[in-house]
């Protein structure tokens, strides 16, 4: 027994992988971000500081707070908890494989033949029906377990991050919807004004009818634009409470969009494509692409015999008294060798797994090439959003003195009411672009923190 202890010892050490040698594939992007007018000059050690923890990326008080609930409360982050743990479990059991399972059993026999009474007992510690695993099979299939656990916890750290940008995002938009409905407000009250001076100019025969209906058309299109903003407003609060799973107090609603601008930091963006292997959904790709090639392994270890192994160490006697005395030490060991004659559909289980392989290998440079063009694309907008809301600024100054100017002629009797309304229709419309450049540039500033995806 002791023998065969130590020959058990060693029998891993001997035994062989049969999965391909596993190397990182070189990742099918440039090694530098694109570069041109559009996109902002990066500066050297950009790289080592790519990403920011989202506690670092906000700084609005009321938003941390939500996110806080978002991560605490949310049922999709659960759900996929759930499955990260259901992994974990998975791998456990599979790891067991690589161990005996011991067994201990104890027996008491009594039988009565010709008048006789005989009576046996045992007490015995054994394993049975282990599996020596010399060519891999249990160990790839192990490592696959282990792959497909560490994958489960990738997409965990990418859903983790979808909600916090989700959260961010949704508390911006709240905020934006919210000052384009005190626009829509604001410019309905102004368009009433118009209109009742244009009723009385008309009263007394120093406007037109059709002046007045022109000035009826702004009253109206402000007051459709109040409805459906309220709208949006509402159903923005409801996707809030929706991330956040529990209702959304109206102190913790945003103010404005200059306030959720302010408590929202543009994380740095590194100067080498390097940076993308540690986003979450690439590593995860990679580990389905590790338990691919380690299922490889499983399938060609299994064209191979399988050994057993059956061992048993006890005592046995007829009497339970002298059970544990000298002499009655019983051993027993029993290897086994199964090989499938006909087993064609095994080496069909090898091309399986190497298309599987395969494709595990073009889904990782997929998510590479998408999560290249993802920050390019952002980028992109972030080099350019600062010249647009400084062009869109203007642009609402200038079509405020435009206004005032066509007002005052207008008034003065110098010009038609036609230039006046002109003037409203171009300083709403400049108001509301004005509105979304400036929450386009607070999620270009989320989505970079997103698509980066260092958070940690």
């Amino acid at each position: 027994m002791k023998r065969l202890v130590a020959a058990l010892s060693v029998l891993p050490l001997a035994a062989c992988n049969m999965a391909p040698r596993y190397e990182r594939p070189e990742a099918p992007v440039p090694a530098q971000w694109p570069q041109g007018a559009a996109y902002p000059a990066t500066g050297e050690g950009a790289q080592q500081q790519a990403g920011l923890p989202w506690n670092q990326l906000v700084a609005d008080a009321k938003l941390r707070t939500l996110i806080e609930r978002a991560l605490g409360a949310n049922r999709d982050l659960r759900a996929t908890m759930a499955s990260v743990m259901a992994a974990r479990a998975q791998y456990r059991v599979q790891r067991s494989a690589l161990l005996p399972t011991v067994n201990a059993e104890g027996a008491a026999t009594a039988a009565r033949a010709n008048g006789q009474n005989s009576e046996n007992y045992a007490a015995e510690l054994g394993i049975s029906a282990f599996e020596i695993d010399l060519f891999g099979r249990v160990r790839n299939e192990t490592r696959a377990a282990l792959e497909n656990w560490l994958a489960t916890q990738e997409g965990a750290r990418a859903a983790r991050i979808s909600l916090v940008a989700e959260t961010a995002n949704a508390y911006a938009t709240l905020a934006a919807d919210q000052e384009r409905l005190a626009l829509a407000r604001s410019t309905l009250a102004s368009a009433e004004r118009s209109l009742q001076l244009t009723e009385s100019l008309n009263a007394a025969g120093l406007a037109s009818a059709l002046d007045v209906q022109q000035a009826q058309t702004v009253v109206q299109q402000a007051r459709s634009d109040v409805a459906s903003t309220s709208t949006q407003a509402a159903q923005d609060r409801n996707a809030l409470q929706l991330l956040t799973a529990a209702p959304v107090e109206d102190a913790l609603l945003p103010l404005s969009l200059e306030e959720v601008a302010a408590g929202i930091a543009a994380p740095p963006a590194g100067l080498s494509s390097a940076v993308l292997l540690e986003r979450p959904d690439i590593l995860q790709a990679e580990h389905l692409l590790k338990a691919a090639n380690a299922d490889i392994g499983a399938a060609r270890a299994a064209l191979f015999p399988t050994i057993s192994l059956t061992a048993a160490i006890g005592v046995a006697s007829s009497a339970l008294s002298s059970l544990f005395d000298s002499g009655h030490f019983t051993a027993s060991a029993t290897p086994s060798a199964r090989y499938s004659v006909f087993g064609g559909g095994r080496s069909a289980n090898v091309e399986v797994s190497r298309a599987e392989r395969d494709r595990a290998l073009a889904q990782y440079e997929y998510a590479i090439q998408t999560a290249f063009r993802e920050v390019s694309d952002a980028l992109a907008r972030a080099g350019t959003i600062d010249e647009q809301q400084a062009a869109q600024r203007a642009l609402v100054a200038a079509s405020r003195k435009y206004l005032d100017l066509a007002d005052q002629r207008y008034r003065g009797g110098i010009a038609s009411y036609q230039n006046a309304l002109d003037a409203q229709r171009t300083l709403y419309a400049a108001q509301q672009s004005a509105i979304a450049t400036d929450l386009a540039a607070i999620g270009n500033r989320i989505t970079l923190y997103r698509v980066i995806g260092a958070d940690f």
